[in-house]
């Protein structure tokens, strides 16, 4: 269906802000830019401005978001017969936004200034994540649940948040397939860590026949050497009755050689 005049009038204007938005961005950086700049370049006044875009200035350079629900819910719903949900989404998302390799040179910075930007960047996640009640109400159709399940819900969100987490990323597209991966296997038990330990500890081996035989033959000729031994006898305490008047000692005996040694 045709644009009346007023759509069509409205549609330029919007046009223009944004572009003089991306315009401005790219030059000066996002926050060295101010509405009243934009709405000057644009040739429009501030009132006109917020009355086409009443989100304000990080809202100037997106469309409304409803296209890309539009296409999510149609990947779900026109995905060809065999195929599960969850790669008919990574498949829709892979070709679009930070994960598509193919943008012309003009698409290409404006997705390099989103990312770029933390602003725009929470923009563009409120964008997608208010995707969530159509894109759960096309999962549940094609699983047979409730759109208010949790488990609808919660796939739902998840893969609308897909485009924050992995876009910032070196490899944007890698990132994305592993959160995919992840989703359509679940937390494996292998990934919990380890419990840690509080030093080395060294294994003690276990004797063998030839370690037996040594500590054998040891034993043995610590007995036999043992038993050859003289005994030791103990030496008694001194009792009462074996104490008795001292004994003069005697004089060593030697040969009397005359009366001169007496």
């Amino acid at each position: 269906m045709a644009m009346g005049r007023r759509e069509r009038k409205k549609a330029q204007t919007r046009r223009a802000l944004s572009e003089a938005a991306l315009r401005l961005f790219s030059e000066r950086g996002y926050d060295g830019v101010t509405v009243a700049q934009i709405a000057d370049e644009a040739d429009v006044s501030i009132a006109t401005l917020f009355a086409h875009v009443p989100d304000g200035k990080e809202a100037l350079i997106f469309d409304d978001g409803a296209e890309r629900h539009v296409w999510l819910v149609a990947a779900v719903r026109e995905r060809p017969s065999g195929q599960s949900v969850l790669e008919a989404l990574r498949r829709c998302l892979a070709g679009r936004g930070p994960f598509a390799d193919d943008l012309p040179p003009e698409l290409r910075a404006k997705r390099d200034l989103i990312v770029g930007t933390p602003a725009l960047r929470e923009y563009s996640r409120k964008l997608w994540t208010a995707g969530e009640g159509p894109l759960a109400e096309a999962i549940a159709a094609e699983s047979g649940l409730d759109p208010s399940d949790m488990t609808v819900r919660a796939l739902a969100r998840y893969v609308l948040e897909i485009p924050e987490l992995a876009g910032t990323e070196a490899d944007p597209l890698g990132a994305m397939n592993a959160i995919f991966d992840l989703l359509e296997s679940g937390w494996p038990e292998s990934r919990a860590p380890a419990a840690p330990t509080v030093g080395p500890v060294t294994a003690v081996a276990e004797p063998t026949a030839s370690t037996a035989e040594s500590i054998a033959s040891a034993a043995s000729t610590a007995g036999a050497a043992a038993s050859t031994a003289e005994p030791v006898a103990p030496v008694a305490e001194p009792t009462a009755s074996t104490v008795g008047p001292a004994t003069p000692t005697a004089r060593s005996a030697r040969p009397r050689t005359g009366p001169a040694e007496r």
